[in-house]
């Protein structure tokens, strides 16, 4: 028979006995980690925390109809059961909590400082910078980046861009003799996607060990770890979240990220998904001299959007909408749309976006393609986001689609303030309708994207209440 045996742990010349464990019976303690007990705990809580709120004052009434009336006792219990299998249950449905969208603080604000003192903020203080057009050309001119002819060529592109006085640049990007590298897209990753999802969570007021699922879609900006994996450092999730990284998908990859959430919620019912869209603006810009890959550098600016999807049925009444339909169209089979957005590098190796003369001819067939499936899906709705890229895109869209001032409002105010701020636009256009109050209970916005593949995207949520404006988490408060 083998014998139990004890085990020594040496420390010099002496040694510490443990007690003989008994043959047979599994060491619980030794092989369980107990903070993932405490996570599971945690976990039971968040799909059950409606006995935390009902189940009590529900169980004292059934105790008291049981005592005083018995006749109601037994259609009472019934009711009971209903009601916690109601709430209780999945939902096959997503609902859309809260979302929010970053803006700097107003103290980075820099319009009115002199020309040599904002150089010099540039140079060593802000990571960021509030510009106007004309900041931004001197700035331009002053990187020595640029000749004359580019020159010329962003300050007539720029005055064209239908973007106003106040978006938001990254200061590396107009640094003379610096070469942008991984630290800066790192650290306006980290500002810009910590600043939404930090509002976010301070709106919703959801434990971050809660959220099961989190989808992050960036275009230019691939790190090692990635992006998601940052997020999930940072602010310490779930050893068992689902992450996904979504690279190179362009301008539409924010409502690719919500499709996405939405199969991995229907996956895991129950849960919560952090969806989060940015771009990079310090990896999309181009200071070399070929005009073809100039354009870009006067429309995107800095921003992101983080929103927070549940399929917990107990979350409709206090979620802002739900999801109704989500259309994709991919356009990639075609040579001329697979080339008419793409990031190449010039004779210098320098790196930019391309856009070719056909791009908006391309847009135009893929929206139109898109549409067409959404029409038929969700016929009828009352406020339109259309991604926010320029000023002649968004015209062509509206003479397209025989759209109404109206219906363009939230794009071109959103364009003006804040810029092209690539996939997280739209949020920031619905941001803009909540803001003014024309958000009520019924309402259904679509919100559409297009961008490199090339793709075009569709989303259509219906309002579940009358939508205040938020004294908090929107980027148009004052």
């Amino acid at each position: 028979m083998k014998k139990d045996t004890t085990t020594k742990m040496m420390n010099g010349g002496g040694g510490v006995e443990s007690k003989p464990r008994k043959q047979g019976f599994p060491d619980y303690l030794g092989s369980v980690n107990l903070k993932y007990v405490k996570l599971g705990y945690i976990y039971l809580l968040s799909l059950s925390n409606i006995f935390c709120f009902f189940l009590p004052p529900l169980l004292l009434l059934f105790i008291f109809v049981s005592r005083f009336l018995p006749i109601l006792a037994y259609p009472l219990s019934i009711f009971l059961l209903l009601l916690l299998y109601h709430f209780l249950t999945p939902s096959s449905s997503v609902f859309l909590l809260d979302f929010s969208c970053y803006r700097p603080p107003d103290h980075f604000k820099v319009m009115s400082l002199s020309f040599s003192t904002l150089h010099l903020f540039l140079s060593h203080c802000f990571v960021f910078v509030q510009i106007t057009k004309s900041d931004f050309i001197e700035l331009a001119m002053n990187s020595n980046n640029f000749n004359e002819t580019s020159i010329e060529l962003q300050r007539k592109v720029l005055d064209q861009s239908g973007i106003g006085e106040e978006s938001y640049m990254p200061r590396v990007v107009f640094k003379p003799g610096h070469k942008v590298n991984l630290r800066d897209g790192r650290e306006e990753a980290a500002m810009v996607i910590f600043g939404a999802i930090d509002e976010l969570l301070a709106a919703t007021k959801i434990n971050v060990k809660h959220i099961k699922i989190l989808v992050l879609n960036c275009g230019v900006l691939n790190t090692t770890p990635s992006l998601s994996a940052m997020v999930i450092n940072h602010y310490k999730l779930r050893h068992n979240t689902e992450s996904y990284n979504l690279g190179g998908m362009g301008c539409s990859a924010g409502i690719i990220a919500v499709d996405l959430a939405k199969d991995l919620l229907n996956a895991h019912q129950g849960s919560y998904a952090l969806a989060v869209s940015t771009e990079i603006v310090s990896f999309t810009w181009y200071s070399g001299n070929d005009v073809t890959l100039l354009p870009p550098n006067c429309s995107f600016r800095m921003g992101a959007a983080a929103v927070m999807l549940s399929s917990r049925r107990i979350d409709k009444w206090r979620s802002k909408y739900q999801l109704m339909q989500l259309v994709r169209t991919h356009k990639g089979m075609d040579d001329t749309s697979y080339k008419s957005m793409e990031l190449r590098e010039d004779r210098e190796g320098k790196q930019g976006l391309y856009l070719s003369r056909d791009v908006m001819e391309v847009a135009r067939h893929a929206v139109r393609a898109n549409i067409t499936t959404l029409r038929r899906l969700e016929p009828s709705f009352q406020h339109i986001c259309v991604l926010a890229t320029s000023k002649t895109a968004l015209d062509e869209i509206q003479k397209d689609l025989k759209l109404t001032e109206e219906n363009m409002e939230a794009s071109r105010q959103t364009l003006e303030r804040f810029g092209n701020t690539s996939s997280s636009s739209v949020w920031y256009e619905l941001a803009y309708l909540e803001h003014k109050g024309k958000m009520k209970r019924g309402d259904k916005v679509w919100q559409i994207g297009f961008g490199s593949g090339f793709k075009c995207n569709s989303v259509v949520w219906k309002a579940l209440r009358n939508i205040e404006p938020s004294r908090h988490n929107n980027p148009w408060n004052l």
